[in-house]
């Protein structure tokens, strides 16, 4: 959920700032120039997620090519992702930032109850979910960070408003600061680093394949 929203009109030089900050880092400030372009995509005053049919049925043939199980029902009636499937009455944006999920989980989670992160913000067997929960803290924190920005550049492949989660995630609510610069330049370095976004900061079908203990190690360090 947005922390501080940001108007229509006031969003293309929020937008400008940020970019500015990233003109050190040509390849942070293309992708950063993606997911901006994507505001001509946009057609809700609101800035709200799509609930575009067409988008919904992209973003369910993008899990489904990564082998994901399908349940057309709500989250609410059983887990977001049980181990093999994903109940897909959801904005395509929250479907597509599971497809992420999959790819940045460690192997031996892909197949928990919403990945052994606890429960997501639409499960509905919280306690169930929450009790598979393996993964805790900072690295949980890191996670969703990679998680979130991997589906958002799903978004941008996709040709989907990938600006909305971005700002639906908080990725713009410290503005243009040097932590906020540094987050996001941390996240996508992450990504590539472990194959999940190509040289050119485009997401790859690649799954992580390194186990919890060992994938850690790299967000101690620094990028």
């Amino acid at each position: 959920m947005i922390l501080t929203p940001i108007a229509l009109p006031d969003l293309p030089a929020a937008l400008a700032r940020f970019d500015a900050g990233l003109c050190h880092a040509p390849m942070a400030q293309t992708v950063f120039r993606r997911i901006a372009d994507t505001l001509t995509a946009v057609t809700d005053d609101s800035l709200a997620l799509s609930q575009d049919p067409s988008h919904h049925a992209e973003a369910v043939a993008l899990a489904e090519s990564f082998g994901m199980g399908i349940i057309d029902a709500s989250p609410t009636t059983g887990f977001t992702w049980d181990g093999h499937a994903l109940r897909v009455r959801m904005e395509p944006s929250v479907i597509i930032h599971d497809v992420a999920h999959l790819q940045v989980c460690a192997p031996e989670r892909r197949t928990v109850p919403d990945f052994g992160l606890g429960a997501g913000p639409e499960t509905g067997l919280r306690a169930e979910a929450d009790a598979a929960m393996t993964v805790f803290g900072v690295a949980r924190e890191m996670e969703e960070a990679l998680t979130s920005l991997l589906g958002i550049l799903w978004e941008v492949e996709l040709g989907q408003p990938a600006l909305c989660a971005f700002l639906e995630q908080n990725w713009l609510e410290g503005g243009a600061s040097p932590v906020n610069l540094a987050h996001f330049l941390k996240i996508l370095g992450h990504l590539h680093d472990h194959g999940l976004v190509d040289g050119d900061g485009r997401p790859t079908r690649a799954l992580r394949e390194t186990p919890d203990h060992v994938f850690l190690g790299p967000f101690t360090r620094p990028i």
